[in-house]
């Protein structure tokens, strides 16, 4: 049973099995230069003071040698299983790590069974060591799954730990929630990657980095095109040297020539995706055409479809807009439709332009309020009949009925407006849901509505007959 890593710091090489069963110690070399940094203390891992500080959560954890179920969220390459790892060493504890998306049901068994045994031998021999079980990519597992754990956190037989870059509170199940904190780590900041490269060129266990020397723009390069993943920096910087060969100085041109092309870190269907469109559609609306232009170019830098992009930006017109500019859906659709017949990259510059406009255009949301609390009204209210007047009347029958009779024709009204007369079921209040905004044309439509009730109010009062 295994478990992929989040690694930095600094390691000692790792022991590897002779045939004969005999311990050695591998060639520093074949061993990955993220592996040989892993850190072997608290105090050697890079980034997260949120959780580490002095006085924060998982620092008083490792002080009091007090380990607790938790839930590691986070997106790759940020020390979540490192901080496990460190916890079992701290401990002295058991460490059983287990990968959602290669164990199942009995490697969940094993570590059960592991762990009871780890019990029975620290009754026996009054040692009381615990047990660790990480579980990587936790969210991976299905309910049953993550069930099978909690009658054993709850009795105490181990302690649980689960990592996942999703948000836990959609894919871990309340019941392993409830039972375990939930500490979120962030990606790590330039300074902190520029630290990690800078205890990588000067740590014993990386001899091959011995010397080397970064040009000022490719170091903020390589740092860039790690995007917060510690992991991924090391790589890269791994390749990087590799590639260099007798050179011992890396500047932009080796660089290019080392890496290929880095996409930014954007899962499709997890949160950055969703954290990423929902900026986009914030940014839009707070009237700011950098910012939008900012996250909609990092979401197509990030693989997202210019599809979905533009089908999210026709919503947020008819949302955030809405009458207030009704140009604002025709610039949104036509920009679609030129996407639609150019593709990328050509036609990505008609979404760019339409996402200016849509956060330079005057905002409302008063359709959108309307239209929400006619749908709640209509949810909750009872099937009220059309009021005669109103209704068809195709045929000789239907006349007879009343249906139609008094109806007041509109155009041939004074204005082309027939003040006073009523369009709602008979009995129902007048709702006032549309209220128009003071901005753009809405401002114009509400000093019209407010003219049509005012002759309203004037038609509907006897003093004025």
């Amino acid at each position: 049973m295994s478990a992929s890593g989040d690694l930095f710091g600094g390691a000692a090489p790792i022991p590897s099995a002779r045939s004969d069963g005999s311990a050695t110690v591998r060639d520093p070399a074949a061993i990955p230069l993220a592996e040989r940094l892993r850190p072997r203390t608290i105090d050697q891992v890079i980034g997260q003071p949120q959780l580490l500080g002095p006085g924060k959560p998982l620092r008083v954890a490792f002080e009091s040698q007090r380990p607790h179920s938790m839930i590691l969220w986070g997106p790759p390459g940020v020390g979540k299983t490192t901080l496990a790892r460190l916890m079992a060493d701290a401990f002295d504890a058991d460490f059983i790590a287990l990968s959602a998306v290669l164990a199942g049901v009995k490697d969940i068994r094993d570590a059960v069974a592991r762990a009871e045994l780890t019990r029975a031998r620290g009754s026996i021999d009054h040692g009381g060591r615990q047990t660790i079980v990480f579980v990587d990519e936790v969210h991976r597992f299905n309910k049953s799954q993550q069930d099978a754990f909690l009658p054993h956190v709850e009795s105490g037989l181990f302690v649980f730990i689960g990592a996942t870059t999703e948000n836990p509170s959609f894919e871990v199940n309340g019941a392993l929630l409830s039972r375990a904190a939930v500490y979120v780590l962030t990606s790590l900041t330039d300074d902190d990657m520029d630290a990690l490269i800078e205890r990588a060129l000067h740590d014993p266990v990386a001899p091959e980095l011995d010397g080397v020397a970064f040009v000022p723009s490719a170091l903020k390069t390589l740092i860039a095109s790690a995007d917060g993943d510690a992991r991924k920096l090391l790589n890269n910087l791994e390749i990087v040297v590799r590639a260099a060969g007798a050179s011992t100085t890396i500047d932009d041109a080796l660089l290019a020539r080392a890496l290929s092309e880095n996409l930014r870190r954007f899962d499709k269907g997890g949160d950055a995706f969703y954290d990423q469109i929902s900026a986009l559609h914030k940014a839009v609306r707070g009237s700011h055409p950098d910012a939008s232009l900012y996250w909609f170019t990092r979401m197509l830098d990030g693989g997202a479809d210019p599809r979905y992009l533009a089908r999210r930006m026709i919503r947020m017109a008819s949302e955030d807009i809405g009458l207030a500019d009704p140009r604002a859906l025709r610039v949104t659709l036509d920009a679609a439709d030129v996407y639609e017949r150019l593709g990328s990259p050509e036609g990505e510059l008609a979404l760019a332009e339409a996402v200016v406009y849509l956060a330079c255009a005057a905002k409302s949301n008063a359709v959108y309020k309307a239209y929400g609390a006619a749908r709640g009204f209509v949810k909750q209210d009872g099937s009220r009949p059309v009021p005669p007047h109103i209704r068809n009347a195709p045929t000789a029958l239907m006349k007879e009925l009343g249906f139609g009779k008094e109806y007041r024709y509109a155009h041939d009204e004074p204005d082309a407006y027939a003040a006073g007369e009523s369009y709602l079921p008979d009995g129902m209040e007048e709702p006032g849901w549309y209220q128009p905004v003071p901005r753009g044309l809405e401002a114009k439509i509400r000093d019209k509505l407010a003219h049509l009730r005012a002759l309203d109010d004037a038609a509907r009062d006897p003093a004025d007959e």
